[in-house]
């Protein structure tokens, strides 16, 4: 009689199905940005804030960087507040892709 041998290592195969997936899915950086720029097909800039300390003077001061970002519908106008996520590189300069709308920007006087 022959008794099934189980790895306790858990080197084996028998691993839930995605799990590596899903490890290196939450690897990626997501940030919230504001679109300061739709004049480029596919393409949208995202200008992201955050605070830093400053290492003498103990302040914060707020840093912006531009990120260039996939936008495939061309569906994201200037002011609108998105998320980012860190993407292969896609050209030169681009190496995010809009992953969805978190707040429209306000657009006034439309109706005139």
């Amino acid at each position: 009689m022959t008794l099934p041998v189980s790895d306790s290592s858990g080197s084996s195969g028998a691993q839930k199905p995605g799990g590596s997936e899903a490890k290196r899915a939450s690897a990626r950086r997501r940030m919230i940005g504001t679109v300061t720029s739709d004049k480029m097909d596919k393409t949208v800039v995202v200008e992201v804030s955050r605070f830093k300390m400053d290492p003498v003077y103990k302040k914060y001061l707020r840093v912006t960087k531009r990120h260039k970002a996939h936008d495939e519908n061309n569906e994201y106008k200037v002011g609108d507040r998105v998320e980012i996520l860190e993407h292969r590189p896609l050209s030169r300069t681009k190496r995010w892709s809009v992953v969805r709308l978190v707040e429209r920007s306000v657009q006034e006087g439309l109706g005139r």
